[in-house]
């Protein structure tokens, strides 16, 4: 039997939940499935212990719920999924948890989108029939790790960064981070102030910004162009940081808020690893070519042996492994075909929600795109 439903939302993150209140308030029915067994597995179970929005919180708000007055200006993981869990009980969302949906495919003949989901606890098969499908699994479903030569003669321990939680149990180690973004930057940071012999692989420019700066940004770009904006507060990081090219760390030659308007790559906003890094507290090297049992061979002919490698490398979509969509609404890499502001819809009633590259900002403009066109096609037929 399949159960017949308005919309399904596939996944309860913040793009899920952020659609399913949209919907809610435009009064068309929908489901919501996740195939883990809470909402918002990523912010739970999966995020370091220090992390914080490395936005302002009136950049972060879902729809039709802003921050409580005394949240402060960057919110801590812990408070963000306190949020998420009250604004899912404000809308009244309740997701059928422990679903992990195995196929989806849309029947031209019935108008219906077909979706086999096993219910992981009872090891059941259910089924769904949608009028609508809304794909909100997001960029970030599981960790990428890239090939290294001789990887599998790393005797250490190597994890992907959705499995670190604290530098405390590296003490006295010499860790190995690979990847420059925000989370690498931050994880290098909390393992050298507990301790760990740090050093960080940054094979591609970066710009590093203070949270007040990007914040500055963010709202400055409201009113000037964004090219003057982006020369601002270049040469106000510049003032700040130095240059940081003899530390191993050059800038991109686009402005950062272009470059995330553009590619969806973030700046880094500096929580102290910076100064770390001048004062040779961590050391960074370029790209690894190949690793021999505890010693890694890096680009520029160095070399150093480590006890532990984290892999801060990104996530990736695995819609595609169950999406049959020959329209394509994604590519080969699960995410969307159209360029940013059309991304987020498909056809024959498909959307997905959270695929802009533009964080939590991004999700709550999908969200409202999405109720917009559902609600708009449901009750008119």
């Amino acid at each position: 039997m399949e159960e017949e439903v308005v919309a399904l939302i596939v996944g309860a993150g913040p793009a899920g939940l952020a659609a399913a209140a949209c919907l809610g308030r435009r009064s068309v029915p929908y489901v919501v499935v996740e195939r883990e067994g809470c909402s918002a597995s990523l912010w739970r179970r999966r995020a370091y212990d220090r992390l914080k929005l490395h936005l302002a919180k009136e950049f972060c708000a879902l729809p039709h719920a802003p921050f409580p007055d005394g949240a402060p200006t960057y919110v801590p993981k812990r408070e963000f999924v306190a949020y998420l869990d009250a604004y899912a009980q404000r809308f009244g969302i309740e997701p059928t948890y422990s679903t992990s949906v195995e196929s989806a495919a849309y029947d031209e003949g019935a108008g219906r989108w077909v979706v086999a989901a096993r219910d992981t606890a009872a090891g059941t098969v259910v089924r769904y029939a949608a009028r609508f499908l809304v794909v909100a699994t997001g960029e970030n479903a599981v960790g990428s790790v890239p090939e290294i030569p001789g990887m599998e003669s790393f005797p250490g321990e190597a994890v992907h960064s959705s499995a670190y939680k604290s530098g405390g149990r590296y003490a006295g180690q010499r860790v190995l981070v690979v990847g420059c973004g925000n989370s690498g930057m931050e994880i290098a940071y909390d393992l050298a102030t507990h301790g760990a012999d740090t050093s960080i692989v940054v094979r591609s420019p970066v710009h590093i910004m203070t949270k007040g700066l990007i914040r500055l940004g963010m709202t400055l770009v409201q009113h000037v162009p964004v090219t003057i904006v982006d020369c601002l507060i270049v040469n106000i990081a510049s003032f700040i940081f130095g240059d940081l090219s003899r530390h191993g760390i050059v800038r991109p030659k686009p402005g950062p808020l272009v470059l995330k308007s553009k590619t969806g790559r973030s700046s880094v906003i500096d929580v102290g690893t910076v100064g770390l890094i001048k004062k040779g507290i961590i050391k960074v090297f370029g790209g690894i070519t190949k690793i021999i049992g505890n010693k890694v061979e890096f680009e520029d002919g160095k070399e150093g042996s480590f006890d532990a490698i984290v892999f801060a490398t990104g996530y990736k979509s695995t819609v595609n492994l169950w999406l049959k969509d020959d329209k394509r609404m994604l590519n080969d890499d699960g995410l969307p075909e159209k360029g940013y502001p059309n991304h987020w819809k498909g056809e024959n009633g498909l959307y997905c929600a959270g695929f802009s590259r533009r964080g939590l900002a991004g999700i709550s403009m999908d969200a409202k795109n999405i109720a917009n066109d559902i609600a708009g096609n449901f009750l008119s037929g």
